[in-house]
Order: structure tokens, then C-alpha cells, then sequence
């Protein structure tokens, strides 16, 4: 699903509120949580998951093409880690492993 998506769905199914209104809620969702994070703070949702961010150290990688070693700087990344109702609803119907569907 797209940003644009989500939009349509979300002034879809809140017929009350004008398509251009929910544009502004879910940029300023993603607006605040992407602030937080740029602060070095967790964000969780409750029943959805929590973001953070990982610190990546400085290291030696190579270039697939040449194989020569190239320096790649430490960053920091954003990190999901899925919550236990949003995994359980992913879940939700599909066969365990390892089982037939017959």
C-alpha cells in the first residue's frame, strides 16, 4: 500500500472528513514520527509495532564489481520490530509449516 493509498482508504472510510484534511493527518503522523526518530527516540504503537533506530559501526566493504575494499561509514538506520497483534493478525489463517494443504 502506498502513502497515496493509505489516504484514499482512510477518507474512504471516514466519509466525514475531506480527502485534503486526512492528507494532513497521515503526513503529520509520519511527520512526528520521523522527528522522534531523528532524535534518537523510541516510537511505539501499541498493537503495531515500535520503531527505532540501530547504530551501525564503521567498516571495511567491498565493491561487488571489483571486489575492492571500499570504506563504509557508521550510521544510523530505522528499525521496525512488528508488535505481537500485528504479527498475530499477519498469521492469522495461514497453515503452519510443515503441514499439507490437503
Amino acid at each position: 500500500m502506498t502513502k497515496s493509498e493509505l489516504i484514499a482508504a482512510l477518507a474512504a472510510d471516514n466519509p466525514h472528513l475531506r480527502g485534503a484534511d486526512v492528507e494532513v493527518i497521515v503526513a503529520t503522523i509520519f511527520d512526528q514520527i520521523t522527528d522522534a526518530l531523528s532524535r534518537g527516540e523510541r516510537v511505539e504503537l501499541r498493537g503495531f509495532g515500535a520503531f527505532t533506530i540501530k547504530h551501525r559501526d564503521a567498516r571495511t566493504g567491498r565493491n561487488p564489481r571489483t571486489g575492492e575494499a571500499v570504506p563504509v561509514d557508521e550510521k544510523s538506520v530505522p528499525f521496525f520490530k512488528a508488535g505481537k497483534e500485528l504479527r498475530e493478525r499477519v498469521n492469522a489463517g495461514k497453515p503452519a509449516r510443515g503441514r499439507s494443504r490437503a
